[in-house]
């Protein structure tokens, strides 16, 4: 099987009933994101952040893995695959993917901006709970903010340097630095495949649109046919 890198966006969990961000009635039509989303905003008002995140969380718990999430399993167990992910909830690791890299952090973790210290969240944070380390109350949710650099850039940039198959699935590839993914991985020779509710701009070798329970279920069970 190919080497394949594959990154997914909130288009991949929205039909398990997690809110993308972009649409219409996406989760930033009803929130400033500057006041949810930004250290500043953090800083200005804890409670209301972490009021925001705790929904989202609560959001996540009641969700289950949709047939996506479950297509994407089987095919990480099945070759050289990196799952790399936008979502910042655990969907993929409940339906039964282990290794998956969270760029933007995870719902389901708690990390504090005093000494750096990461925990699994509870269900519910406050602005005055103590770290459990220092014990400092600057607990946060430990998950990417605008102005912040994502996670593990290293990782998956050497995986796009040597990947055969670069696939995204679920996002806008608007917001810099996962924009870029599909830049490095044709500078390396790879193949580019985009499997989305619609083409996000024509960069792509190849296209299929559709919600991902569709055209992400068929493209898997092709390349599991051909390996």
């Amino acid at each position: 099987m190919k080497r394949i890198v594959i990154l997914s966006g909130a288009g991949l969990s929205a039909e398990s009933g997690l809110g993308t961000f972009r649409d219409v009635d996406g989760l930033w039509t009803r929130y400033d994101l500057e006041d949810v989303a930004t250290p500043g905003g953090f800083a200005r008002d804890p409670a209301l952040v972490h009021d925001f995140y705790n929904a989202r969380r609560a959001n996540m718990a009641a969700a289950r893995p949709n047939a996506a999430h479950e297509a994407l399993t089987r095919l990480s167990k099945h070759g050289d695959v990196m799952l790399v992910t936008q979502n910042i909830d655990d969907l993929l690791e409940r339906a039964g993917a282990t290794d998956v890299i969270h760029m933007h952090g995870e719902l389901a973790r708690a990390l504090c901006h005093a000494c750096g210290a990461r925990w699994d969240a509870p269900p519910v944070m406050s602005a005055d709970a103590p770290c459990p380390f220092c014990n400092v109350a600057a607990t946060r949710p430990d998950v990417v903010w605008f102005g912040e650099m994502p996670y593990h850039m290293d990782r998956i940039e050497a995986a796009l340097a040597l990947a055969d198959l670069f696939v995204s699935i679920g996002t806008s590839g608007t917001v810099y630095p996962a924009s870029g993914f599909v830049d490095l991985a044709r500078m390396a020779g790879a193949g580019t495949l985009e499997l989305n509710l619609a083409a996000s701009g024509g960069r792509f070798d190849a296209v299929r649109e559709g919600a991902a329970t569709n055209v992400v279920v068929e493209w898997v069970a092709e390349v599991l046919d051909d390996a």
